[in-house]
């Protein structure tokens, strides 16, 4: 039977990536241990804050083999090949990968060098709390929360031990850098511009 509305599916049910692609509804949803979570329609300041960001991580890795994407992105947190076993998909705001092995056609399979997540509204504490477990536990070696009412970026970098530690926010006037990315200098006041 073919899945054309999220009502069909059972909100408490555990799904798996082959059950994911096979859905024919237009609501936007990612996969969290196998538990649906459906994904608010971004609105434009985060799409401007999104863009900016985009646009910033392009032109530093213009002469780099690392390659960024934006949601709609499907990202597999395992190196799983087999759809029946994969239990995490998610769309990150962006996200860059390093090691293009990771690439095929649908997404990316395994964990980015760096993801970027842009609250909106819709965003739960517990989903962000998970998130970051999700993240940490599949080695991705840098993750930003980008708080648009805040006007502020927390930075987590995946220490020696495979546990984040945080740094100290990044705010209007600050220029953010990472290693995953030598050349990339983000203008923190001009993220948040409107």
């Amino acid at each position: 039977m073919a899945i054309t509305s999220l009502d069909q599916l059972d909100p408490n049910g555990t799904y798996t990536y082959a059950d994911y692609l096979l859905w024919q509804f237009t609501e936007r949803v990612e996969l969290l241990r196998g538990r649906i979570r459906k994904m608010a329609a971004p609105n434009r300041k985060h799409q401007d804050i999104s863009g900016k960001i985009q646009y910033a991580l392009m032109t530093a890795l213009l002469k780099s083999h690392c390659k960024v994407y934006n949601a709609p992105f499907d990202v597999r947190l395992t190196r799983m090949r087999d759809d029946k076993e994969v239990k995490t998909v998610v769309q990150p705001d962006l996200c860059v990968i390093c090691d293009l092995s990771k690439l095929d056609t649908r997404g990316c399979n395994g964990a980015p060098d760096l993801i970027i997540e842009i609250l909106s509204p819709g965003n739960s504490r517990t989903e962000m709390r998970d998130k970051f477990e999700l993240y940490q536990e599949a080695g991705v070696l840098e993750y930003w929360i980008v708080n648009p009412s805040e006007k502020m970026i927390q930075v987590f970098q995946l220490n020696e031990q495979g546990r984040y530690i945080g740094l100290p926010p990044v705010v209007e006037g600050d220029i953010l850098t990472t290693p995953i990315v030598p050349n990339l200098e983000v203008d923190v006041t001009e993220v948040f511009a409107d």
